[in-house]
């Protein structure tokens, strides 16, 4: 379906496009927690390609394309690079993190929902789908530095945008009116929402009527 949308250059740039923004989050991420230049490489590798690696297994598309295009390793290599002698000072690197990960959730949600679509899985499960491709490689860099991954703990509506993006997708292929202006649609939407949830602080609600005399965490 996205070679019907793209051409396939077009298409690989999008890939790449959300390689790069999540590898460059992961690797600033690396930054701001002290680990050297292996580290920032390995978290910049597995924020960017976790999600996809797990769409690809579960639709049965192997080997994973992680694995079949030597641009999707070399590219959260550039960004590691480019990030480990670049990096802004580090009173910014927050705000990057957020706009990087904004822009790649955006993108993998979407791509990852039409991806498992192609593949035949039903409109549902293409969503849920594309909402793991977006956020599975934010949960294992997460799991690695050793923080609750915001997809459980959805503050500041991290999963929610994705969820917005993917059933977007999901409900133009079902109208059939997918094309380059709607998929361009969900993308700005879902990057928006998660910006804006940043920016004024929203978040997902927290269990009805919870009573508790333990502070959240920080």
């Amino acid at each position: 379906m996205l070679h019907d949308l793209f051409p396939p250059g077009i298409q690989h740039a999008l890939d790449l496009a959300g390689i790069f923004v999540f590898a460059t989050a992961g690797a600033l991420l690396a930054v701001r927690k002290n680990f050297d230049v292996f580290g920032i490489c390995v978290l910049a590798l597995v924020t960017a390609l976790g999600g996809g690696l797990f769409r690809d297994l579960v639709i049965g598309a192997v080997p994973p394309a992680a694995f079949g295009e030597l641009s999707f390793f070399v590219t959260p290599l550039v960004a590691a690079a480019i990030v480990f002698f670049l990096h802004p000072e580090v009173q910014r690197i927050n705000r990057a993190i957020n706009v990087f990960d904004a822009a790649g959730l955006a993108l993998f949600c979407v791509t990852g929902t039409t991806k498992a679509y192609e593949f035949g899985l039903g409109l549902t499960a293409s969503a849920a789908l594309g909402l793991a491709t977006a956020v599975g490689g934010g949960v294992l860099r997460d799991v690695l530095v050793n923080e609750v991954p915001s997809l459980l703990r959805d503050r500041e509506m991290y999963a929610v945008p994705a969820i917005v993006g993917a059933s977007m997708v999901a409900v133009f292929i079902g109208f059939e009116v997918l094309n380059p202006v709607t998929t361009g649609l969900a993308i700005v939407t879902t990057f928006l929402l998660r910006i804006l949830a940043i920016r004024y602080h929203w978040r997902a609600p927290l269990a009805w009527n919870r009573r508790s005399a333990v502070a959240e965490e920080p």
